[in-house]
């Protein structure tokens, strides 16, 4: 519990809020510590003034009541600090302060002399006024406020501020339990998500909190993930399908014809070498399935080798087209080439023509009998394209990306590795693959060389 996110983060913010309490606090009290003795100094200078000035204002007397002075000062301690020994100017009990109280120096200065006084054990903050007949000055009045009234001020600012510090850590730790309450539910219910993705269970529902903050966007790609995840189990069960069925079909006819050769079964020289042109033909096959599952586990771990040599596109071109004229014939599809160019590029020839008959045999496979297949090529703004157009059903634009993948095919049959290998290859070679398709108008895939 204690290193839980639910514990830590109200605790975090807590302290956080304790600290910077804690701080200002300290701050306020100095301020106010530091504008209490500006202000009471200021009030005992104005007191001291006025208590001189009402001695200068009866000089003409030769003391000056004592009760008279105690009236102008209010509730304030006033002393007395000779500097003419023996000069008696005031009549009555005015407490004295020693001579060595203050120096001609300070008295004489423009500004308020200020005194930290002890007088029977009592602390006192004072401001001096120097007391002048003619040109001599005779002695100072030191008006004086105890320290233990300013105290008073700031330690009642202290109760009230303890009181409000009080007050506001109690709401802040109710609002960082609400926030990480908040923040912790919808990662708890990504953690119980998580465990059912663990436990092989790519659908399930993943939390989607209000907002754009960063718990919104953690959630955004979870569920991305999870649905990556789920595709990728869907591919892997799908290609294990394929595969099983592409092996299977071969090696069903293979072992037939080699159970039938073995037999004696087939005597007649024609059939003989007709069984061992299929058995020939299976196994390349075998060849070809095994080659693209190799070539695209290179191509995905970056370990694909791409030759360099001069590759004259043209006629690359009319190997390609050659290869599936017959199979053209049979179904009576209308097969046509267009070569009006023939530039000679830097690249790995049987790539390159491996990804030709890759689209070539896409378009022938979902191309209906009678229909219509093109091949192209053409040079233009520094790059060579290779044109493969069909008359079939088309692509749907939800399927443009999903055709590209792995061991994904829209009627279940086949690898699907034809076009994801097409594509990878054209990557490899420094190139790409457009596609354009409408569903019922046919598909157009372009194969973009750099000339």
């Amino acid at each position: 519990m204690l290193g839980s996110l639910r514990f830590r983060l109200p605790a975090f913010f807590l302290l956080g809020v304790v600290i910077a309490g804690l701080v200002a606090t300290v701050i306020s009290i100095r301020f106010f510590q530091s504008y209490t003795r500006t202000r009471t100094i200021h009030e005992l200078r104005s007191e001291s003034i006025g208590i001189v000035s009402l001695y200068a204002s009866q000089a003409g007397a030769q003391e000056v009541p004592v009760a008279t002075l105690r009236k102008a000062i209010g509730g304030d301690r006033i002393f007395y600090v000779p500097v003419v020994p023996g000069a008696s100017l005031f009549a009555g009990p005015l407490p004295h302060l020693p001579v060595g109280t203050l120096t001609r120096a300070q008295l004489a200065s423009d500004q308020p002399t200020t005194l930290n006084i002890h007088v029977s054990r009592t602390a006192y903050l004072a401001v001096a006024e120097p007391v002048t007949i003619g040109k001599q000055v005779l002695g100072a009045l030191v008006v004086a406020k105890p320290a233990s009234q300013l105290r008073s001020g700031w330690l009642g600012l202290l109760e009230r501020l303890a009181i409000a510090f009080g007050g506001g850590v109690l709401v802040a730790g109710l609002i960082g339990v609400y926030l990480t309450r908040r923040i912790a539910r919808p990662l708890l219910a990504l953690s119980a998500a998580a465990d059912e993705i663990a436990a092989g269970e790519y659908g399930v529902e993943v939390p989607q909190p209000r907002g754009h903050d960063e718990i919104a966007q953690l959630s955004a790609r979870f569920a991305d993930m999870a649905a990556k995840l789920g595709e990728a189990e869907q591919l892997s069960r799908m290609f294990l399908m394929s595969v099983s069925h592409e092996l299977r079909t071969p090696l069903t006819a293979i072992r037939g014809h080699v159970s039938a050769l073995r037999e004696g079964v087939i005597e007649d020289p024609e059939a003989y070498s007709a069984s061992l042109a299929v058995i020939e033909e299976e196994a390349m096959r075998l060849e070809r399935l095994v080659g693209d599952v190799l070539d695209l586990a290179k191509l995905n771990a970056h370990r694909f080798a791409v030759l360099e040599e001069e590759v004259d596109m043209r006629e690359l071109c009319e190997r390609a087209y050659a290869a599936f004229g017959e199979v053209a014939r049979q179904r009576g599809i209308d097969y046509r080439r267009d070569f009006t160019v023939g530039p000679v590029i830097v690249t790995d020839g049987d790539r390159v023509l491996q990804v030709i008959s890759n689209l070539l045999s896409n378009a022938f496979r979902w191309t209906p009998e009678g229909g219509r297949i093109s091949l192209a090529l053409g040079a233009e703004n520094g790059s060579v394209s290779v044109v493969v157009s069909d008359s079939g059903p088309g692509i749907s634009p939800e399927e443009r990306e999903r055709i590209f993948r792995p061991f994904w095919s829209r009627d279940g049959g086949g690898t699907g590795l034809g076009l994801a290998i097409a594509r990878e290859l054209a990557f490899a070679l420094g190139g790409r693959i457009d596609l354009r398709s409408e569903p019922g108008l046919g598909a157009r895939f372009e194969l973009i060389l750099p000339l």
